[in-house]
């Protein structure tokens, strides 16, 4: 085998093969044949991909890997690590995406002569692009030399989806498989900053990460970025490069101690900088120019960043930055938090809600900052803007449709007029002079006050007659009393495994998760039938989640975009049975007509019985049963993981198991009526207190 050949983890052949890894494990064991370890560690053995393909061939695992596979297992597997793969399969992109006609005249020819003349055409288009002072060096011919089959996949995958998106897919995955070594900007942020901004020509992000900002910032003309990571300054400078038409500057290096654009002027700055950094350069940065508007403390790096932004805009330019909401309290910041009031250069502050950005525990702020003009007099208010009455289960749950309205309501009319009306609890316009005390504390919350107590006594009373409507409905639904049944129990009946069924063809299994749609049965791994299809749909696709399973709720999940071929999700049809896999609770839903269509989410398994074999309530019922979870659970340190195949049910006759499945749905009933009792009792209750404490409510 070659020294440079790419090599795949047992992780990257499941994904290949459209398999879990145990399967992966189970071939090794079984098949002697099987490729041998090039690599890696005894643990996390790495083998050779070509060997690997030519097996899953052999064996019928694999008629042929799909293109897109191909390219990133070839670039995580490159010997020289995944990121310099990336960088070179970057500029190769470029190349095709700004000369396709040299490229297709440059791979005409073989690999080792491929690797000989592809530099020139490099250095050309990326100087082109980038500027001869740039964070991406001219790839040498020796070094090309093991990427050129990564390039020639990559050039090959831009032909059907063009290079930007190809570049976007292996920046994506090596993301996905790095997440505690990139902070990352979510889209959503991101937009609403680059709106917040406004039109903009000249962009610059200081402290770029992966360009996510920048990349959302409407038909600039130039982006400028500062990253202190090289090797994300060098893919971050391909992806603008890639994704838009601007002029792009991107340059490595601490943006605090070694300002690339000292005389840049730029239209606007957006920023996400680093979070709670005592050496960000306190004691060599004292007498430097930036601070206007105060020297930080060690404690305060935000609002060195903040400053920074200001110092790099024209006068009337916009800066937003992501913030921890400290930074809006802290003591330390009190005399330039003033200051920046004072002089009008802190426009609004925006309140997100928890679960917006990383760390997503903590619900950050916007700060939306403008750069004084010369003689003009400075705002008299501040916007303070709290969204979270919008805060979802988690960051996936956030509606960010309402979050990016509930602001820009806002911001708009006071961007324009300089004042706008009052919205108890969402926004409110402070007079600077009211937050000029000792604290100078600028968190929403403490300047908003809490809207009538649950929309008033009216939205009260129509709370409490739905209350009053469900307890009569609980009421009704509750079980009879139980008898001791004159029979022996439906436990000492003959059992069948849901394994067995699935053996038999009584019912399919199917496993969620976008991209993981395998299991057995027909349509397992696209989803194809009723109730089911890709993920090409014409809007949004909704994904029901272990959250919603668990507590009864909707689909609240959402799709992610970018799902290729071979990774359609399951879709969930009216009468599948939905069971989440970790936790150990007892937990089995039936799907209605209201849920179907949704995507099957991660950590769950659904059951797809035959009509004609199974009654699906007579299914989830007895699949409820704590005893029969228990003894199909197995136990580690951190988790239970329930094995849905171990499951058993009772061998009954249809009439029998249609019995069974009329009680089992009135129990379903019951269950879903005590849950929206609970929900209207809290809201109730809640609404009460906030009533009679703040005076909308009569004692």
């Amino acid at each position: 085998m070659p020294d440079n050949a790419a090599e795949v983890t047992a992780a990257g052949i499941a994904r290949l093969a459209g398999v879990g890894r145990a399967a992966v494990s189970n071939w090794r064991r079984r098949h002697a044949d099987f490729p041998q370890p090039v690599g890696g560690t005894e643990t996390s053995p790495s083998f050779a991909l070509a060997e690997v393909e030519a097996w899953l061939r052999a064996q019928g695992k694999l008629a042929e890997v799909p293109l897109r596979e191909r390219v990133w297992q070839q670039a995580a597997g490159h010997p020289a690590g995944a990121v310099t793969a990336l960088v070179h399969a970057g500029c190769a992109l470029l190349l095709v995406c700004h000369r396709p006609s040299g490229w297709l005249e440059l791979a005409a020819v073989s690999d080792e002569r491929l690797a000989e003349t592809l530099p020139p055409a490099l250095e050309e288009v990326l100087t082109f692009r980038l500027g001869p002072d740039r964070p991406v060096p001219t790839p040498l011919a020796a070094e090309l030399a093991p990427s050129i089959p990564l390039l020639r996949s990559a050039a090959e995958l831009a032909a059907g989806t063009g290079a930007r998106q190809a570049f976007e897919f292996l920046l994506g995955r090596h993301l996905d498989a790095n997440p505690r070594q990139y902070t990352l900007t979510p889209p959503g942020p991101a937009a609403l900053m680059a709106e917040l901004a406004g039109p903009a020509a000249t962009v610059l992000d200081p402290a770029s990460g992966t360009g996510a900002l920048l990349r959302a910032v409407a038909e600039p003309t130039a982006l400028y970025a500062q990253e202190a990571d090289r090797d994300l300054a060098a893919l971050t400078a391909l992806r603008l490069a890639l994704h838009s038409g601007a002029e792009v500057r991107a340059t490595a290096g601490d943006a605090l101690r070694a300002d690339a654009y000292g005389g840049l002027t730029a239209d606007a700055v957006l920023c996400h900088p680093p979070f709670n950094e005592r050496n960000w350069g306190h004691e060599e940065l004292a007498y430097d120019a930036r601070w206007e508007y105060g020297f930080p403390a060690r404690t305060e790096s935000e609002l060195a960043w903040v400053q920074h932004a200001l110092a790099r805009l024209r006068p009337g330019g916009t800066a937003v930055l992501l913030m921890p909401p400290a930074a809006a309290s802290r003591r330390s910041g009190r005399r330039i938090r003033a200051d920046l009031l004072r002089r009008g250069a802190l426009r609004a502050v925006v309140a997100l809600p928890a679960g917006a950005a990383p760390p997503y525990g903590i619900p950050l702020h916007l700060w939306v900052l403008r750069k004084p003009v010369p003689g003009a007099a400075a705002s008299p208010e501040l916007l303070v803007v709290d969204t979270a009455e919008h805060t979802g289960a988690g960051r996936d749950k956030l509606d960010w449709g309402a979050v990016r309205t509930a602001v820009l309501d806002a911001w708009t009319p006071f961007d324009k007029h300089g004042t706008v009306p009052e919205r108890p609890g969402a926004h409110r316009c402070v007079p600077v002079i009211e937050l000029l005390d000792d604290d100078v504390d600028l968190a929403p919350a403490r300047h908003l006050p809490p809207p009538a107590a649950a929309g008033g006594a009216e939205e009260l009373a129509a709370v409490h007659d739905r209350l009053t409507a469900v307890l009569r409905r609980t009421a009704e639904l509750t079980p009879p009393p139980a008898h001791t049944s004159p029979r022996p129990g439906a436990a000492r009946l003959p059992a069948v495994t849901v394994g067995e069924l699935a053996r038999t063809g009584a019912l399919e299994l199917h496993t969620g998760g976008p991209g993981t749609g395998t299991g057995t049965g027909a349509g397992a791994a696209t989803g194809t039938g009723p109730g089911s299809g890709g993920a090409t749909g014409s809007g949004p696709v909704a994904v029901l989640t272990e959250q919603d399973v668990l507590t009864g709720q909707e689909p609240s999940g959402t799709l992610p975009e970018g799902l290729g071929p071979g990774e359609e999700p399951v879709r969930v049809r009216a009468g599948d049975v939905v069971v989440p896999v970790l936790g150990g609770g007892a937990i089995a839903r039936v799907v209605d007509d209201t849920t179907a269509g949704a995507a099957l989410g991660r950590n769950l398994q659904l059951l797809r019985p035959d009509p004609e074999a199974l009654d699906p309530w007579f299914l989830a019922g007895f699949l409820r049963g704590t005893a029969n979870n228990r003894q199909a659970s197995s136990y580690a340190s951190t988790a239970t993981r329930l094995d849905v195949r171990r499951l058993q049910l009772p061998r009954l006759p249809p009439a029998e198991q249609q019995r069974y499945g009329e009680r089992f749905r009135a129990l379903a009933a019951f269950e879903e009526a005590l849950r929206q009792t609970g929900r209207l009792g809290e809201r109730l209750v809640r609404g009460l207190y906030d009533g009679l404490t703040d005076g909308t409510v009569e004692a």
